[in-house]
């Protein structure tokens, strides 16, 4: 076993209470009893609490302060959950309360030396978050305990550009987060099939009575990823689209999470995709005026057209508001 194995299982076999001496510690992990006297220093110097009786009734043991902190972790560990605790916080996990109370407890445990080191190596990163509704987290905690047990849930959830939510029932089997958002994978019992739900167009949720088996193996990360992948929007004719720009602007166009993986062609100066029309008529044009005059569709000549239309809705909505 290596030495901070070693040093690690010699911590929690005092973290039990009960006093140990250095022959018992020695004869459980198989080594000497000198080895033992050298880890049980090593753990001293990193800030661990052991106290060291003679006599009768003595033995070696940790102080009651020391049984509820979380220790023991190297300079590049702390660092890592330091770390990830800032992109959790700015992915909007919904246990960052908790995740910061954690790393209380981690720190409340360094002596001053390794509280200053941490300082300086997690100093230089931060996350920018995006800002999010506050709802968002008792949902996510109340998505995630309905699929650990299996419970059926009430939502009040509100599509795109819908004026109002509908109510529907569904079976949450794991949420994912993509792209600065959640998303809960669920079997709709209304439609009778798996859906992807944005979690922040869930007005309403309410647990039921009712439970569900979910499959096993079901994996809802690689569910999101197939469906965002293969899925076309649906079945119909192809369509070849051609945009000329420049090569940094199709470079953000052709790696879009979902546009990428229908690229045939590419140069310096313009991109290719083969797309169902029904998916080029409902997201390309939106899509695409975000880049203004960057951009330059050379075909189809009706998404040339959409994007004339809707740039000149803008247009004319701006011209008829007064100031």
């Amino acid at each position: 076993m290596a030495k901070w194995d070693n040093m690690l299982s010699v911590l929690w076999m005092l973290r039990y209470g009960r006093k140990l001496t250095a022959a018992q510690i020695a004869d459980n992990l198989e080594i000497s009893v000198r080895t033992v006297y050298r880890y049980i220093d090593a753990l001293c110097a990193s800030g661990v609490p052991i106290v060291s009786e003679s006599g009768h009734d003595g033995g070696i043991h940790i102080l009651e302060s020391f049984k509820e902190t979380p220790l023991f972790f190297d300079s590049v560990e702390l660092k890592a959950l330091v770390d990830a605790s800032k992109f959790a916080e700015g992915a909007g996990y919904p246990y960052t309360e908790e995740l910061k109370i954690a790393l209380k407890k981690v720190e409340v445990g360094l002596h001053e030396e390794q509280r200053h080191n941490l300082y300086r190596q997690t100093s230089g990163l931060d996350v920018i978050s995006p800002v999010r509704a506050s709802f968002t987290i008792p949902l996510l905690r109340d998505l995630e305990e309905a699929a650990n047990k299996g419970q059926t849930v009430r939502i009040a959830y509100r599509k795109a550009n819908a004026e109002q939510a509908d109510e529907r029932e569904v079976n949450p089997y794991g949420l994912v987060y993509n792209r600065n958002q959640w998303y809960a994978i669920a079997h709709c019992q209304r439609s009778k099939a798996m859906r992807t739900f944005r979690v922040d167009r869930i007005e309403r949720l309410e647990m039921t009575e009712f439970h569900f088996e979910k499959p096993e193996f079901f994996s809802a990360s690689q569910y999101f990823r197939d469906e965002s992948e293969e899925g076309l929007e649906a079945d119909g004719p192809l369509m070849v689209i051609r945009i000329e720009g420049e090569p940094d602007i199709l470079n953000t166009i052709g790696g879009h999470w979902h546009l990428r993986h229908y690229v045939t062609e590419r140069n310096d100066r313009e991109v290719t995709f083969l797309l169902d029309v029904q998916t080029m008529n409902k997201y390309l044009p939106k899509y695409l005026i975000t880049f203004g005059t960057a951009i330059h569709i050379r075909e189809p000549q009706e998404l040339r057209h959409q994007l004339q239309e809707m740039a000149y809705r803008i247009a004319k909505h701006y011209e008829d508001k007064p100031n």
